[in-house]
């Protein structure tokens, strides 16, 4: 099952006018190359900006992006091709090198109710029809409009504090302080066309398709791309304390196809509107086709950014943040009651006009390429290219 009928899918729809950057292997330098997408070429940057994060921390990122003389360029089909089919050559690797990858959760009313019924099932997905129509039924209807941290917000804590239905997830979905957690370590992201992994014991994950904001260390939001914050439901019902279990393994985090840097036609307010497409399509035949939208986050994606950076945290080299997501798929996939999983070969693609498609297969992450490409590694290949010379 191919994984994109067509290579030029993966770009924005208004590609001509965006201001595209990411991030290229180059097997003739075993290493990476930092790219800007100009016209049908990709123009090699990192004679300049040796990494994604110099790039970005440059007081104008998109005008450099644009202007900077660059080494060496490829075909844009051929590199898209590549990505997609695993033929040789170069390939887009994840838009994000020194930035730390954190993710920010609970931060849709849906996927909200959907962690307070993995903990109330404890795990178990044969509970897991039962016990979310009791939760719906308690309170699903009353958190669609309490905006969180407020006064009208503590009045529904106090309710349901009052009728045993609080729970951890509850907390941050309506206190004061989002979910901001560590979501894996640096280069550990894939990118477009790789597979993503889920850990071989699971039996209840899914995948979450969130916007995902390229932050620099003074706070700036300078760019976005979309990510795939793959979750294994089971693991995290049975205790949060899990989460770096269920949320970090290999394969398990990926992000792409570019990031899409801020620009005069393109900034915060346009994340705000976006509307992201899931794709599941599984070698079984199931199909899996719906929407969310940014519209319907509950905490502003500028609030997010204040909440994991500032004078409380520094991140000298920037992050990537995902911001959460509206999906927690819960239609049956076999036996009634079950709701979804994964099978293995499925082709998950997340999508939106503005930033194009992140398209990857699923594999177990015990399958995937090992993560061996790590912070010394960068650095040393970077020192024998001599582009950290001075």
């Amino acid at each position: 099952m191919k994984l994109l009928n067509d290579a030029f899918d993966v770009l924005p729809t208004d590609r001509v006018a965006a201001t595209l950057v990411g991030r290229v292997h180059d097997p003739d330098e075993s290493g990476p190359a930092i790219v800007a997408v100009r016209g049908e070429e990709l123009v090699d940057l990192t004679g300049v900006t040796p990494t994604l994060t110099d790039l970005l921390e440059h007081p104008e990122p998109a005008e450099l992006a644009r202007t900077a003389t660059g080494r060496k360029s490829w075909s844009l089909a051929q590199v898209l091709d590549n990505s997609l089919t695993g033929g040789a050559g170069p390939r887009l690797l994840a838009p994000a090198d020194l930035q730390v990858l954190k993710a920010a959760g609970v931060t849709f009313v849906k996927s909200m109710l959907e962690r307070v019924i993995e903990e109330r099932a404890g795990g178990d997905v044969r509970r897991s029809a039962e016990i979310r129509t009791q939760v719906e039924e308690a309170i699903g209807g009353t958190l669609a409009t309490v905006v969180p941290g407020s006064e009208q917000a503590q009045s529904v804590k106090e309710v349901l504090v009052r009728d045993g239905l609080w729970s951890q997830y509850l907390e941050v979905g309506l206190g004061p302080d989002p979910e901001i957690f560590t979501k894996a370590p640096l280069l550990a992201a894939v990118g477009t066309g790789a597979d993503v992994g889920i850990a071989a014991g699971s039996e209840w994950n899914n995948p979450e398709p969130e916007v995902a904001l390229a932050i620099r260390s003074d706070g700036r939001i300078v760019g976005a791309t979309l990510g795939n914050d793959v979750n294994l439901r089971d693991v995290e019902g049975r205790s949060a304390l899990l989460l770096p279990k269920a949320k970090d393994n290999n394969a398990s985090a990926s992000l792409g196809p570019f990031l899409r840097l801020f620009d005069d036609g393109f900034g915060l307010d346009d994340v705000r509107t976006l509307d992201l497409r899931l794709e599941v399509v599984g070698e079984d035949g199931f199909v899996l086709d719906g929407l969310s939208s940014m519209r319907e986050i509950s905490r502003d994606p500028q609030d997010l950014a204040r909440a994991a950076l500032g004078r409380h945290h520094q991140y000298p080299d920037g992050l990537i943040l995902y911001t959460g997501t509206l999906f927690a798929p819960t239609e049956d996939r076999g036996a009634p009651g079950k709701g979804f999983t994964h099978h293995l070969g499925d082709v998950v693609r997340i999508s939106t006009p503005k930033l194009g498609t992140l398209v990857n297969r699923v594999a177990h992450s015990e399958q995937c390429p090992e993560w061996t490409f790590g912070v010394r590694a960068l650095l040393a290949n970077l020192t024998a290219r001599g582009l950290l010379a001075g």
